[in-house]
Formats: structure tokens, C-alpha cells, sequence
């Protein structure tokens, strides 16, 4: 099966991402089975990974059926590239207080009419 793997991951990704030329694969064997590390362009990350990571699933599940036919076991592992993702904390963090207290004004609920029951 050699490269096989590996050169399947990367003809499906470069297939349906915006920059094909930055598509990379390292292939690692261990007692585990086959790993492909993936790295592409960190605007591309989005495609790959698919709403709700179903795209990613995609292609773990495909490897799965091409390791099956030759008794091995391949995983796939997307690595993040630099400046990747900005978390949920960090903007946070980078917010100025005077946003943070108005977003806690507008939660305010006291000049609401009281509804009668």
C-alpha cells in the first residue's frame, strides 16, 4: 500500500481548497498503524474541517475503508497552522472595558413593562 494513503489525502484536498499548492502530508508509521499529518493554508482550514467537522469525519472514514483493505489502521491528524484560529478568550481579552460594561447594560431588564397574569 506504500504512499497510496497518502497520496489519496492529498489528491481529495487539493480537489476542493483555494490554495492546492500549500496541501502537505507527512506520513509516520508506529505500533499504532499509519498517521498523515495534514497542513494546509489557514484559510483553508475551514474547508477542510467542514460544519461540524463532518468533512474531516469524511475523509477519517475513507482512510478507514482504504486501511481495511490492506489490514492497517490510518489516522488522520489536521495540524493547525501559525496565527490559525483566534479563540473565544482572546477576543475577550482584547476588548476594551468600556464594550464589555455596555454589553452588561443592554441585559439590563428593569425598564420592561411588568406583564399581568
Amino acid at each position: 500500500m506504500a504512499n497510496k494513503d497518502q497520496e489519496f489525502v492529498e489528491y481529495v484536498v487539493k480537489a476542493f481548497v483555494d490554495y492546492p499548492d500549500d496541501v502537505k502530508s507527512d506520513r509516520k508509521i508506529d505500533e499504532m498503524g499509519v498517521l498523515i499529518e495534514l497542513t494546509v493554508n489557514p484559510q483553508d482550514m475551514g474547508k477542510i474541517i467542514g460544519k461540524e467537522g463532518r468533512t474531516a469525519k469524511a475523509l477519517r472514514t475513507l482512510l478507514r475503508v482504504l486501511g481495511a483493505k490492506s489490514n492497517a489502521r490510518i489516522n488522520l491528524k489536521i495540524t493547525e497552522p501559525e496565527g490559525g484560529r483566534e479563540t473565544r478568550e482572546t477576543k475577550e481579552e482584547e476588548a476594551p472595558k468600556e464594550e464589555k460594561e455596555e454589553k452588561k447594560e443592554e441585559k439590563d431588564t428593569t425598564d420592561l413593562p411588568k406583564l399581568e397574569v
